[in-house]
């Protein structure tokens, strides 16, 4: 099962349990930029306890997920991860935070034809200034040069006021 497929699947159950979702990070540029290869996925969710208990148990045939593990990451605000059996391919799912910046990040979240579904990524400006952060805190010239892309590529269509 290839990347894709198996994104596919972790938004189709997303979706199913009602659960908001955003995504972001390596994936998310690569929708607004020039592709490049990443390990694993990075997804900001809004969840429950009641959905987010269901979204793990609709995992458990194909993926590792603890229900501890995202249950003590949903009380901390934080993030836990889900590991594809079959590929390996990891997803990050990290609890939408209380910060008014990060709710208003989750609010301005695009719809976007993705793998032949509308799914929702961060906005090309948010990925931007998200790559920004990322590249100051781990002094990344990647994440760098993902902001840089994304700006040359997005050109006029960014919300530059924004």
């Amino acid at each position: 099962m290839m990347q894709e497929e198996v994104f596919t699947r972790v938004f189709d159950i997303l979706e199913k349990n009602g659960i908001e979702y955003m995504i972001t990070g390596s994936f998310a540029s690569n929708m607004y930029s020039m592709p490049r290869s990443t390990l694993d996925a990075d997804v900001i969710i809004n969840a429950t306890i009641q959905n987010l208990e269901k979204f793990i148990k609709d995992l458990q045939e194909d993926f590792y997920a603890d229900i501890n593990m995202a249950l003590d990451a949903l009380k901390r605000r934080s993030m836990f991860n889900i590991i594809h059996f079959q590929s390996g391919f990891k997803v990050d799912l990290i609890f939408l935070k209380a910060e008014p910046f990060d709710g208003e990040e989750f609010k301005r979240k695009k719809s976007v034809q993705y793998l032949g579904k509308e799914r929702w990524f961060i906005s090309p400006e948010d990925c931007i200034l998200s790559k920004l952060e990322w590249s100051k805190r781990s002094d990344s010239e990647r994440q760098f040069g993902d902001a840089v892309n994304i700006a040359k590529i997005q050109g006029s269509k960014l919300d530059l006021h924004y």
